[in-house]
């Protein structure tokens, strides 16, 4: 288990959520994740800040807390995709909660908020067609 600047141990909810999806790319992979797997280089297109060895990390952080899986298929060449877990969906409501607060804050400073890159803008910024 990798060392966390929190410790989930101190019982604080707040923490311990943080110390697993805090960061700059980790709740951008998870919420481009919440529409079904993706491969690495899919997720490179949507997040094309962010470069690949800190996409590589930041996957295997969330792969060794038990929020996605990584399934690598036996071809050549090969082929990885990455997917929620259950347990990683449960994080769906947090997630458009940031989304939706994000753009708030957006056009509250009179900036209109951008499309999910990767996604027409008519495709559901809510990800899979499912109630919320």
């Amino acid at each position: 288990m990798r060392s966390r600047r929190h410790d989930p141990k101190s019982g604080c909810g707040v923490e311990a959520t943080l110390s697993v999806v805090g960061g700059l790319w980790k709740p951008l992979i998870l919420f481009h994740l919440l529409g079904g797997k993706l491969r690495f280089m899919e997720l490179t297109r949507r997040i094309p800040t962010a470069t690949q060895r800190m996409l590589t990390l930041q996957l295997r952080e969330l792969e060794e807390d038990g929020v996605l899986v990584r399934h690598v298929y036996p071809q050549v060449p090969p082929k990885v995709e990455y997917e929620l877990t259950e347990f990683g969906r449960t994080l769906a409501p947090v997630l458009r909660t940031l989304r939706d607060w994000g753009a708030t804050y957006l056009r509250a400073r009179g900036i209109e908020p951008n499309p999910l890159p990767g996604r027409s803008p008519k495709a559901s910024p809510r990800g899979p067609t499912r109630a919320r």
